[in-house]
């Protein structure tokens, strides 16, 4: 059973509901350690003074700003609790928004919410349903581990779904990026042959067709290598030639994928079968997950 990482209650007008919120997501990435190519020992980081070699203990070690090259402002674990902000174990709804008005852009990590008791069960209905009637998502903030969040709660499948938001002032302008904001003039053709290819990748959306393929060739790898075999390192593709004529580019991807069908990707049991050196033997009843390598 999952475990809450937070409990608190959902405040909007005189309502309050209590929940607790729950990871959403979780990464099956290959746990890697660093070794000495030599000796095959576990590289070690330690905390040291810059320019010695003397190791400082972690009571030792406060945190800092530097207002400028000459000035440095240390700062105690008093005066860094005295500036975080009010412990609090409410989410108040400030506002209503359609969910169309947020870019995902402002979102950063998903939490599931549910209701904290039997009681909570009736208010909770009732709010995501009442979101859902109304196609509107709540934003509000809240404290989590001695940080303030901007959230937005939202219905998602039979419950409840909260996003922590970035700031405004934390999202950079895409106007940064060179050549992002262009302004080409495409003709009625290009635009009509690309708007062909768009359609003919389109396809309702199913999220467990991506895989991983990387995690799981370097897990076969692994194996592999742990039996003791020798493995032959094929060289890496040529980059295709950029692109120079994009009529031409266009039609030549609208006629090597004909309208309706979509483009294969490597399954699961593919992308195994190649890196064990094996055909593939159809769909495979359970994923192979890499289990967690303890901390040392």
């Amino acid at each position: 059973m999952a475990r809450a990482i937070w409990s608190g209650s959902i405040s909007f007008g005189l309502v309050n509901i209590p929940v607790r919120l729950f990871t959403a997501t979780e990464s099956h990435q290959l746990d890697l350690h660093q070794f000495d190519a030599k000796t095959h020992k576990r590289i070690r980081y330690r905390r040291v003074v810059e320019g010695t070699t003397r190791e400082v203990p972690y009571d030792q070690i406060v945190d800092g700003y530097a207002v400028d090259k000459r000035n440095l402002v240390l700062l105690s674990d008093e005066e860094m609790a005295a500036a975080a902000p009010k412990q609090s174990h409410t989410l108040e709804l400030e506002q209503f928004v359609p969910l169309g008005d947020i870019d995902p852009i402002a979102w950063n990590h998903t939490y599931y919410v549910g209701p904290d008791g039997a009681a909570a069960h009736k208010a909770y209905a009732v709010l995501r349903d009442a979101m859902k009637e109304a196609e509107r998502v709540g934003i509000g903030r809240f404290v989590l581990r001695s940080k303030e969040y901007l959230a937005t709660l939202r219905p998602f499948g039979r419950g409840l779904a909260l996003e922590t938001m970035f700031f405004a002032d934390e999202i950079r302008d895409i106007a940064d990026v060179p050549g992002a904001e262009v302004r080409a003039a495409a003709t009625a053709r290009e635009l009509d042959i690309a708007r062909k290819l768009i359609e003919a990748l389109s396809g309702p959306w199913d999220h467990t067709k991506y895989e991983d393929s990387y995690r799981d060739q370097l897990l076969a790898l692994v194996k592999r290598k742990a039996k003791g075999e020798t493995i032959d390192v094929e060289a890496p593709e040529e980059a295709g030639a950029p692109v120079i004529d994009l009529m031409e580019a266009l039609k030549r991807s609208l006629a090597g994928k004909p309208a309706g069908k979509q483009a294969e990707r490597p399954t699961h049991a593919k992308a195994k079968a190649k890196a064990n050196g094996t055909p593939a033997r159809g769909k495979q009843s359970k994923r192979e997950r890499p289990r967690r390598a303890r901390a040392a």
